[in-house]
């Protein structure tokens, strides 16, 4: 698959809140996840490292409602933008969030996914 058709698939999932399921099928073994923070959840290195920093977020929080837009495509890069309404489990604090989430591919894979918001 090229960057355009990862892109289009990948962000089909998400749409449909099927995030776990697209990145089974579209995360690289070796993909780097960046988040703009401090702390442990700021790199994660490899599908297994991904995922459970996925899993610790849905479980840290009630997402109410999300919606991803895109994606927008250049070169061997694709961006979605994100809007999400959710609450901290451990505060209870509810918020909403909009995010940029820009994804490198590489031979039908994501190999990096950053966050900015």
């Amino acid at each position: 698959m090229n960057t355009q058709e990862v892109a289009n698939a990948f962000s089909a999932l998400l749409k449909e809140n099927k995030h776990l399921e697209a990145a089974a099928q579209f995360n690289a073994n070796d993909i780097v996840s960046l988040e703009p923070m401090e702390g442990p959840m700021a790199e994660a290195r490899g599908a297994q490292a991904v995922k459970a920093k996925a899993d610790w977020w849905f479980g840290a929080h009630e997402v109410h409602s999300s919606e991803a837009f895109g994606p927008y495509v250049n070169g061997d890069q694709f961006s979605l933008r994100f809007n999400m309404d959710v609450t901290t489990k451990e505060s209870g604090e509810r918020m909403q969030m909009e995010e940029v989430g820009l994804y490198t591919v590489r031979d039908g894979k994501i190999t990096e996914e950053r966050f900015f918001y």
